[in-house]
């Protein structure tokens, strides 16, 4: 191949490996208006609990709230081609690892967990130009997690990991005081023998601005998002207003 010829195909070349990855690393009009969302939800767990529900493989959890993702109402992997990769968060890193960890697998290196939250949620979240990449998708979330001060909250109302029991009632009030916003609230439902509820994930809720909104889905709204979170064989489901709730500070059964 004449070295002219030779030149001109590697440009033609590289300008469509470009071109390929600017897709898979960007949204049209047309891929916003197919994964259409309304609403971030912003989900905290509590290390213990979601240790009780899987304590095989788990170890000596944080004490304090932790993320557990940022999700968008109603779309789910929206661009697979766009890979997680943790060199775009290295910046991050220990931040991540301290408020992001995964609970269950405590390695530092690990990382699946954010690749999931990734893949799943913040291709879609990436719609908006706040979060149109990985680093500022979890950065944001970071952000976002120093701005609610979930644990600071609840201590500021005298909500604490305790051996006595709560009413439900009570930590709603607090939370929608403090925020000005109902949230969104899941437990542990009691297994045989036991008579309170086991608080495990609380959910707060932004809009697209990223501005506080209620959680709750209004009357006609359809297919948001499973905010539904599975180990073994137990699973966290919207608490109820009328069970007593336990706060636990330690990862045992409690009857």
């Amino acid at each position: 191949m004449k070295p002219a010829k030779l030149h001109y195909w590697i440009l033609g070349w590289f300008s469509m490996a470009l071109c390929g990855w600017c897709t898979s690393h960007t949204f049209t009009q047309s891929d916003i208006q197919s994964h259409p969302w309304k609403k971030l939800y912003f989900a905290h767990h509590w290390p213990v609990t979601v240790c009780k529900m899987n304590a095989n493989d788990c170890h000596d959890p944080p004490k304090y709230w932790t993320i557990h993702g940022l999700w968008p109402d109603r779309a789910e992997d929206c661009n697979r081609t766009w890979h997680f990769n943790v060199t775009e968060i290295k910046d991050l890193l220990s931040d991540m690892r301290h408020y992001w960890p995964d609970v269950l697998h405590s390695s530092l290196n690990r990382t699946q967990f954010w690749k999931h939250e990734w893949d799943k949620h913040g291709t879609c979240a990436a719609t908006v130009e706040v979060l149109n990449s990985q680093k500022k998708y979890f950065g944001k979330a970071l952000e976002l997690y120093q701005h609610i001060d979930l644990n600071g909250c609840l201590l500021k109302a005298g909500i604490k990991p305790s051996s006595s029991y709560y009413k439900m009632t009570a930590i709603k009030e607090a939370l929608t005081r403090f925020y000005g916003i109902t949230p969104k609230i899941q437990c542990l439902p009691p297994e045989e023998g036991e008579k309170a509820q086991t608080i495990g994930q609380i959910e707060i809720c932004f809009t697209k601005e990223l501005q506080l909104v209620n959680c709750t889905t209004l009357e006609g709204d359809s297919n948001p998002v499973q905010a539904h979170l599975e180990l073994g064989t137990s699973e966290l489901s919207v608490c109820s207003d009328t069970l007593p709730t336990y706060y636990p500070s330690e990862v045992q059964d409690h009857k």
